[in-house]
This record gives structure tokens, sequence and C-alpha cells, in this order.
């Protein structure tokens, strides 16, 4: 099975300037696309240790004494590696995407391309799933998830069309979501307007904006002085957090200036933005809109 075919993967993994003998650390490991280049770069003595929140993961395991898969959350990483004995570590690679095998799953319901229930849950042991957000939250929080994870304009109608429509019957699927928001989706824009419907959902049931500050904020820490942090992100709100991050180490606001204007960062970032050439997006159409950043701890 083609679980996932890594995005940027030659560029990532140098991004991380591996040495031989290095601890590094897979935050999504996924299909293991990213881990089996990584670990090509270690020697015997190397360590890769990598996160999976999905189970469905845990079945591309990688035999080998260097790797541990860690079924977890990435944005709990600092806890597990010193639960594993890893205080801290070389170099850490993420990549922020759903997985193919995810979007290809009809029953996961991350895809608007099949019928299925509403669920989208990437650790499928989470309570809360795309069916409750739609069903469950009331019409403000949904107008927000739109708004804030989706950039919908129309955002405030949307949210009061779902809630009409669950008056007369629980939205269960896919289909139904549609037919909710039929009036939002003309033949053109459908597409597009449905893919930002669906981010907005997901980003909320698997709270991955929470996660990734949670993880971005604990790299410090994580990484020796020196070490590279190496990222795909696939959308603006990512995009955004991941560079803002970088240049200042927050989120929003500025950082606290000496008497000299300066100030001090806990990272800097390393050469440019990096995206797929058009022979990679021509390969793999859901590389078109990766982003990869490299940062190094100072």
């Amino acid at each position: 099975m083609d679980y996932h075919n890594p995005v940027l993967l030659k560029e990532t993994v140098e991004g991380l300037n591996i040495k031989p003998d290095g601890i590094y650390v897979d935050v999504t490991f996924g299909g293991g696309g990213h881990s089996k280049e990584i670990l090509k770069h270690l020697g015997p003595n190397g360590k890769l240790f990598a996160f999976d929140q999905d189970k469905d993961a845990l079945l591309n395991t990688i035999d080998d004494d260097r790797f541990t898969l860690i079924n977890e959350n990435f944005r709990y990483a600092k806890r597990f590696l010193r639960f594993h004995g890893a205080k801290q570590v070389d170099g850490i690679l993420a990549d922020f995407g759903v997985s193919s095998h995810q979007f290809d799953v009809a029953e996961r319901g991350f895809s608007t391309r099949f019928e299925a229930e509403l669920d989208m849950r990437m650790n499928q042991d989470d309570k809360l799933s795309a069916f409750h957000v739609i069903n469950d939250y009331d019409e403000e929080q949904i107008k927000q998830v739109l708004f804030q994870y989706g950039e919908l304009r129309q955002a405030p109608a949307m949210a009061s069309a779902i809630v009409a429509s669950r008056k007369e019957n629980e939205i269960k699927t896919s289909e139904q979501l549609k037919l909710a928001l039929k009036k939002f989706l003309n033949h053109q824009k459908e597409n597009k307007v449905l893919a930002q419907i669906y981010q907005a959902i997901r980003i909320e049931v698997n709270q991955e904006i929470e996660a990734l500050k949670e993880f971005l904020q604990q790299t410090p820490d994580i990484l020796v002085k020196g070490g590279r942090l190496s990222m795909i992100s696939y959308h603006s709100l990512e995009d955004r957090l991941v560079k803002r991050f970088i240049r200042n180490g927050l989120f929003e606001g500025e950082p606290e200036r000496d008497v000299f204007g300066n100030f001090e960062v806990p990272l800097k970032k390393v050469g440019g933005l990096i995206i797929p050439t058009k022979e990679e997006i021509k390969l793999n159409n859901r590389a078109r809109s990766a982003k990869l950043r490299v940062a190094e701890k100072l």
C-alpha cells in the first residue's frame, strides 16, 4: 500500500545536516518515508525516534535497532523523549500535512471525494469528531471554526445554515453536510470552498494549531546547540506560526528588547523558504502547497 508519498524528501532531510552518530526525531511518521531516509544517513550508533498518533501508522514501523516509534501526538514530544532517555536531540523533522492514507481511506472522513460519516480524527481514540463539531457546537463556535481555520468570509451564514439544517435532522455524513451548505457551493468554486470547510473542521477536531504551538515551544529545550529543525507546512495558518516562531520565538507580539534594541531568540533560520519543484508537484499533486523552513538552535 502506498501509505504516503513523502514531500520534499531530499530537501527536508538535508536540512537536518545529519551527524552519523546523532539522535533525531521524526514527529510525523506516517508512512515512514522521511524516517527511512534519515536512517540511511545514520551510522550504527545513531538513533531515530518517531511519533504518530494514528494507530494505522504503526503498521509501517521500521525493523531497525536504531529506530523507536512512539504512538503519541507530537505535542507531547518532550515528555516522551525524556521517557525514552533522550533529553536532547540533534535534529527534528516535522511534516504537518495529513497523510495520503488518511485522505484515501473513505471511512476516515478526511476527503471531500467520498460519502462518509463525519469523523476526521487523526487519533481514533479521541472523543471529539467532525460529527460533534457540526452537531453539538453552537452557531458562534461553528462560525469561529470556519472563519479562523478555513478563512471563510461567509462563515457566519454557513454556521447559520448548518444550525438550521441540523434542527431538521442530525448531519451525519459528508453528503448531508454538502446539502446543508449547497447554496455556498457553486459549481466553479465547489472544490475550493469544500476544501476550506473540511480544513477548518479537521483543524478543530485535532486541535492542530494548539498542538503545533505546544510542539514549537518545546523545540528549543529538545534541541542541542546547533541542532536543526526541518518543518513542512501546507497552509498559511501553520506557516505563519512556524515563520514567526523561528524569527522571534513568539506567535504574536514582539520580544522584549534590551537598552540597545537587541533581543534574544532561541532559533535562527537556515537558508530561505523551500517549495517543491514543478517536477515533484507533477508526480505528487499533494505537494503543491508545501513550504519547508529550516532553523537551527542558537
